[in-house]
């Protein structure tokens, strides 16, 4: 089988354009666009930190340009999506729920995610609130009064949040909303009254199957040793697998310049990877939680860009700082933003503006990241740009 010969940006291009990030929206977004970025990327990963737009939201924004976060909102409340444990916590096209129906259930290959004992401890607890939400609807954490006072951090849960998290890792409660980004937990029966697992659950190994297919998908450009990260499948060869869907017309062999293995190339990119003059043309800013970065091994290979997540590294060990956003351009990862959404004050403070070594900090660059960010600042509802450290010359 004959190989399609790609060099390193052009390889960047068409992950880039499989993700939606290729070059920036031609129109302004629709509710409709917002479900079929999702869509797109297969899963949306949720994160609760919030110096800026909490990561869902950004995400989003950075493919679709300004739109209205509450169309988000109102996908899982229609049930559209619907969230559960893929790559991380996220939210999901509900047609693509039973690929995941097999990990609820077996929730205890799910690891920190589910507590076996914790189930067995309180069998009648978690009976008696599965009860309650039968009878009297709905239920947040919130509903439930900590007994002992203020807890003591992310991880001092009371025990209804862990009843109610057990309870969402098997499958028995899904996430019917959430208002002010708090879930809001029914009884998946409820949410899904046609769903049988006797008659429409996959057997495991077409669920992996499927999930294979659409991390090829989302991916664009395919290394054997990226597919598993996407949803977190079990780490193994998944060659012989991608060989198969190559053989089957789904993939297309290629070659990078100067990478000594094989790679794929998703078949509804064919097009785009016989382009030699594929042009990224976007810029704008990612959240860490993207789908781009948050395989760091891809990221390092892909686009010479070694990043890591600082929020969770004690402040004195941070190089860039605590919510560091990767700055796209043109094809390229050239940088990171330290920012801040002050939205009292109507200010969107850059704190730091670091660009890569190698990076040439040139005048259409400036133009281009400072027009980005008076477009994420208006987004965010923080006109006021306040600019901290930036570049030289800058």
């Amino acid at each position: 089988m004959s190989h399609l010969h790609l060099s390193l940006n052009h390889a960047r291009a068409l992950h880039l354009q499989a993700q939606g990030l290729l070059t920036p929206p031609k129109r302004k977004a629709t509710p409709d666009d917002v479900l079929a970025a999702i869509r797109r990327m297969a899963l949306l990963q949720i994160d609760t930190i919030s110096v800026v737009a909490r990561s869902p939201y950004l995400v989003l924004f950075s493919r679709l340009g300004a739109y209205d976060a509450a169309w988000l909102d109102a996908l899982l409340a229609k049930g559209k999506l619907f969230e559960y444990w893929a790559h991380e916590a996220c939210f999901v096209p509900i047609e693509d729920y039973a690929l995941l129906r097999q990990r609820m259930l077996d929730p205890a290959a799910m690891g920190w995610k589910y507590s076996v004992r914790w189930q067995q401890q309180h069998q009648s607890e978690i009976a008696a609130l599965i009860e309650h939400i039968r009878q009297h609807g709905p239920v947040r954490s919130r509903d439930f009064a900590r007994q002992g006072g203020k807890g003591n951090g992310w991880w001092d849960w009371k025990p209804e949040k862990r009843h109610l998290e057990v309870l969402f890792t098997s499958g028995q409660l899904m996430v019917r909303e959430r208002q002010n980004f708090q879930r809001v937990y029914d009884l998946a029966e409820r949410i899904l009254p046609g769903w049988d697992d006797s008659r429409d659950l996959p057997t495991p190994e077409a669920a992996r199957l499927a999930m294979l297919r659409h991390s090829c998908r989302a991916l664009g450009v395919i290394k054997t040793g990226w597919v598993a990260d996407y949803y977190r499948l079990k780490r193994g060869k998944y060659g012989e697998q991608l060989q198969q869907l190559a053989d089957e017309g789904e993939l297309l062999p290629a070659r990078i310049e100067g990478w000594p293995h094989e790679v794929f190339i998703h078949h509804s990119l064919r097009e785009a990877a016989q382009n030699e003059v594929l042009a990224a043309s976007a810029t704008t800013l990612l959240s860490p939680f993207d789908p781009v970065v948050w395989d760091r091994k891809r990221a390092s290979e892909l686009f010479g860009f070694d990043y890591r997540i600082e929020c969770y590294t004690p402040a004195a060990k941070r190089q860039f700082g605590y919510f560091v956003l990767p700055i796209l351009s043109r094809g390229r990862l050239v940088g990171r933003l330290d920012a801040k959404a002050h939205r009292a004050q109507g200010v969107f403070e850059v704190k730091a503006l670091y660009l890569e070594h190698g990076v040439r900090p040139t005048a259409r660059l400036r133009d281009d990241i400072l027009r980005t960010l008076q477009k994420t600042a208006d987004w965010h509802g923080t006109p006021t740009l306040q600019l901290g450290r930036l570049p030289d010359g800058w």
